[in-house]
C-alpha cells in the first residue's frame, strides 16, 4: 500500500550504521526525530517521524521505536521495518532509556535533534557520542534505489512548474500560485517541500529572490515570475528553478540577468564530473561577476534527503568556508545560480537537481531550459 525501497536498501542502511557505531566504539545507536526534524528514523526504518519518534538500533538486533502520538501509532505500525513500534506516552525519553538498560547499553550513538534537557538525561545514564556528522557522510553518496525516488520526486517538481507556467495569468494572488502548484502533484501522492515564488514588475521590481511565503499581491501583465519548486515522493524531493513572464517579453535587463544565469549552469556543470574540487566549481561560477553580477541563494547545495555539503556560494557571496571535500560519482546536487543585480533590486532563478556521474552529471528533471512564458507548455 505504503511505497518501500528493497529489502536489500535497508540491510545496506543498516550496515553503514553498524560501521559509524564501530568506528566510534557504540554498541548501541538512538535515532531521533522530533517535529518531522531528523531524518534518520526514516531512513533506516521507513516511518516518516511524524511528531517524535526515538528508534533503539543495535545491529544484528530488531529495533524498537517509541513513537507519539497514539492515534499515529497504527499507521507508524504498517510502514515501519523490522521495528518493534511502541507507544511512547508521552515519555518516550524515559521509556527508551529503560530499553537501553534492559539491553545493557553502555556507550549511545546519538543521530537526531535531541533537546538539551533530554540530551543531559540521555547523559546522565550512558555514554554519548555524537555521530550526526558521520551519518551526513552516509547521505552523500545515493543508492541506485534512492535515485529512482528522486527521479520520481523530480518528476513532480516538474509537474508543479508546468501547471504553474500554464496557469499563471493577471488577477491571480501568490496563494493562488502557490495552490496550482500543489494541485499538480498532491493527487499523485506527491507532498509540499518548498514552493518559493516571486512575482514582481519588471519595469519597478521589488524581488531579487523569491520569498519564502507568498503574500496576496496579485499577478499583473508585464510581471516576472521567478520560482523554485521542491515536491517529496516521502523525503526523496526534486528542485526545479525557472523563470517566465506574464504577458510580454523580458526586458532587456532580466534577458541579460537570464542570459547570465544560464552560463552559470552551463560553465558550472561543466566541470561537474567525480573528483571535482569546490576551487573548480567557484571559478566556473565566475561568469556571473565577470558579467556585473553576483548572487543571494546558494549557488550549489546537496540534496536529496536533506539539504547536504556542499554548500557553496560564488566568488562576490561566498557560502563560508570552502568545505574541504570533492564531488564523488552519486551524489546529487542542486545547481541554482540565483543572478541578481549588486544593488538587489532584480533577480532570476535557473536550476535543477542533477547527478554526479564518473564523467560528468545526469540531469533528474525533464523541464526543459529557458525564459519561458505564461501560458506555454513546458514539456
Amino acid at each position: 500500500m505504503y511505497p518501500r525501497f528493497s529489502d536489500a536498501e535497508y540491510v545496506r542502511r543498516r550496515e553503514r550504521i553498524a560501521e559509524v557505531m564501530a568506528k566510534a566504539g557504540c554498541d548501541h545507536a538512538l535515532i531521533v526525530t522530533v517535529n518531522r526534524a531528523g531524518n534518520a528514523t526514516q531512513w533506516i526504518t521507513g516511518w516518516p517521524g511524524t511528531v517524535e519518534a526515538f528508534v533503539v538500533f543495535k545491529p544484528g538486533e530488531k529495533m524498537t521505536m517509541f513513537m507519539e502520538w497514539y492515534n499515529h501509532l497504527p499507521l507508524a505500525t504498517k510502514i515501519a521495518r523490522d521495528a518493534d513500534v511502541r507507544w511512547g506516552e508521552h515519555r518516550g525519553l524515559e521509556l527508551t532509556i529503560a530499553e537501553l538498560k534492559r539491553r545493557g547499553a553502555k556507550r549511545v550513538g546519538l543521530i537526531g535533534p535531541l533537546p538539551v534537557a533530554k540530551y543531559r538525561q540521555l547523559e546522565e545514564n550512558f555514554q554519548v557520542a555524537a555521530l550526526d556528522a558521520e551519518y551526513v557522510k552516509l547521505r552523500l553518496i545515493k543508492s541506485e534505489g534512492e535515485i529512482d525516488w528522486l527521479r520520481i520526486g523530480a518528476a513532480l517538481s516538474d509537474a508543479g512548474f508546468a501547471a504553474l507556467l500554464a496557469g499563471t495569468k493577471p488577477g491571480l494572488t501568490e496563494r493562488e500560485l502557490a495552490d496550482i502548484v500543489e494541485r499538480a502533484y498532491v493527487p499523485r501522492g506527491g507532498t509540499t517541500m518548498i514552493h518559493y515564488i516571486g512575482v514582481t514588475s519588471m519595469a519597478n521590481p521589488h524581488l531579487f529572490v523569491p520569498p519564502q511565503h507568498p503574500s496576496p499581491r496579485k499577478v499583473q501583465s508585464g510581471d516576472v515570475v521567478f520560482c523554485e519548486l521542491s515536491a517529496f515522493w516521502w523525503d526523496y524531493a526534486g528542485q526545479v528553478l525557472r523563470t517566465f513572464t506574464v504577458d510580454t517579453e523580458p526586458t532587456p535587463l532580466y534577458r541579460d540577468l537570464h542570459a547570465t544565469a544560464e552560463a552559470a549552469f552551463d560553465a558550472v556543470t561543466r566541470v561537474v564530473r567525480h573528483g571535482t574540487t569546490m576551487k573548480e566549481i567557484i571559478d566556473a561560477a565566475g561568469v556571473i561577476e565577470d558579467r556585473g553580477y553576483t548572487v543571494c541563494d546558494d549557488l550549489m547545495h546537496g540534496f536529496g534527503g536533506g539539504y547536504f555539503p556542499p554548500v557553496l556560494g560564488t566568488r562576490s557571496r561566498p557560502a563560508g568556508r570552502l568545505p574541504d571535500m570533492t564531488l564523488q560519482e552519486n551524489m546529487t546536487v542542486v545547481v541554482q545560480p540565483n543572478v541578481i543585480t549588486k544593488d538587489r533590486s532584480a533577480g532570476v532563478q535557473v536550476g535543477e537537481l542533477i547527478r554526479v556521474t564518473r564523467t560528468g552529471f545526469e540531469p533528474l528533471h525533464k523541464t526543459p531550459r529557458g525564459f519561458f512564458r505564461a501560458g506555454e507548455n513546458a514539456s
